[in-house]
């Protein structure tokens, strides 16, 4: 094995103590890749962005939880290896995966997954596809050759979920164990009870299938184990509910995109420079560039906006609408991601209620993926089917109610940097370009 950066000598496996998991052991590859200067940058990535402003506890990190994810893949290794499931060929990569689900989360940007909502313009690429800058540092290139040549290269193809081979549900899938590991990780820390998944049920049920068209093999479940992967879908819309999408978390988020895209649009910083610095580095960086440069948006950052996100001074909410509310109400296809339409709607709001530019943001969360289903079961008589959204009759109904979970657990808000409120009416007048005359408050 090479010598690492700094002189340092290589260490052998060793031993971390976590609250989740109580003992994770790591082999002397993974504790090479742990100690390299990119792996230790997630330390100081809070897992859930700026959700410990409203649950103080919610400090973890992408550091714990990429340990978390690399422990539960070598669990379920062991398991699928103690049935010795499939076919020789069906174990391709085997080697690779551990490491793959150790640094699945490694081009994550600052506050984990708020800047990924950002206008494309704003942003280099989402974090998997970032993660390939990482890839390339020589410390954990270095690395990752001791895997092979390739190795590299078939790492990240399993994090993009572009990969073939028929491991690679472990770490892209239905069956994913991140999403295992961060429901009951996000819960713990945030001191909820939502996030209870039955990990250890759903692990011991995972069987290498043949796909009955193709006959190619992936990673499946056993019919017994359904009911875990029930737990798992009602975890996270509960967590999604009641955490990530909790509209105290949700202002703390729209500030803090307002802050990057000002600075962005305002050219204190340029996108790729976004990628690479922690939670801490990156604000400092703007409230550094902002105290110097002057003008109207950097006076808005160094005196407002940076401030009132230090000091948890959110937004307020000037409106909220539920699902039941917005009933046969066709929204623009713009209102849920950061674009130059939603921008030109929030600012025209802005105006109309008496804001400053930029102090109106519309608010309504995206998430198309929350119950993906796709995954094979081995049915107790033996045959093999795939569960997709339609579920399987008789043996999980969830998909089919997974539509209206998901539409539900949807509020789609508007949030003012000074209290205001605004009615329904006026505001779908006023995101479909309605002229406006009057400004001001309302009360309704």
């Amino acid at each position: 094995m090479p010598e690492m950066g700094g002189g340092q000598t290589p260490r052998k496996e060793c031993i971390i103590r976590d609250p989740v998991w109580n003992t994770i052991r790591l082999d002397p590859v993974a504790v090479q890749i742990m100690d390299t200067a990119a792996f230790q940058r997630l330390r100081y990535i809070r897992q859930l962005g700026h959700a410990h402003l409203v649950y103080p506890g919610a400090t973890h990190t992408r550091f714990d939880h990429a340990l978390g994810v690399y422990h539960l893949t070598m669990t379920a290794l062991r398991a699928l290896r103690e049935r010795a499931a499939g076919p020789d060929e069906a174990w391709e990569a085997e080697g690779l995966i551990p490491y793959a689900a150790l640094l699945h989360d490694i081009g994550h940007f600052a506050f984990s997954h708020a800047l990924e909502e950002l206008d494309s313009d704003r942003l280099p690429g989402d974090h998997e596809m970032v993660a390939a800058q990482f890839f390339a540092s020589p410390e954990l290139s270095a690395c990752l050759k001791t895997l092979g040549s390739d190795a590299a290269a078939d790492i990240y193809s399993l994090i993009r979920g572009e990969s073939a081979v028929p491991l690679r549900g472990l770490v892209s899938g239905s069956l994913d164990l991140d999403k295992m590991e961060y429901l009951r990780r996000d819960a713990r820390f945030c001191g909820v009870p939502y996030g209870e998944v039955d990990v250890d049920r759903l692990l011991q049920g995972l069987e290498l299938l043949p796909d009955p068209i193709t006959g190619a093999y992936e990673v499946g479940v056993q019919e017994k184990a359904i009911s875990a992967l029930e737990s798992l879908l009602f975890a996270k819309y509960q967590m999604f509910r009641n955490v990530y999408w909790h509209h105290g978390v949700r202002a703390a988020t729209v500030l803090y995109k307002r802050i990057v895209d000002e600075a962005v649009r305002g050219g204190l910083i340029e996108p790729s420079e976004l990628v690479g610095p922690t939670d801490e580095e990156l604000l400092h960086e703007i409230a550094r560039r902002a105290a110097v440069a002057g003008g109207d948006i950097s006076s808005r950052l160094a005196e407002r906006w940076l401030p009132a996100l230090r000091n948890r001074r959110l937004p307020k909410r000037a409106l909220e609408l539920t699902a039941a509310e917005m009933d046969g109400v066709e929204l623009p296809a713009w209102i849920a991601r950061d674009s130059p339409e939603k921008r030109a709607a929030e600012d025209r709001l802005a105006d109309h209620l008496g804001l400053s530019p930029g102090e109106a943001m519309i608010d309504f969360p995206l998430k198309q993926a929350m119950f993906q289903l796709d995954v094979l079961v081995r049915r107790s008589n033996g045959g093999v089917e795939r569960l997709g959204h339609g579920g399987l009759p008789g043996l999980i109904d969830l998909p089919r109610v997974a539509a209206e979970l998901y539409r539900t657990a949807r509020v789609l808000r508007v949030f003012t940097f000074e209290r205001r409120t605004v009615s329904r009416t006026r505001f779908f007048e006023i995101i479909r370009g309605v002229d406006v005359q009057d400004k001001g408050t309302e009360l309704e």
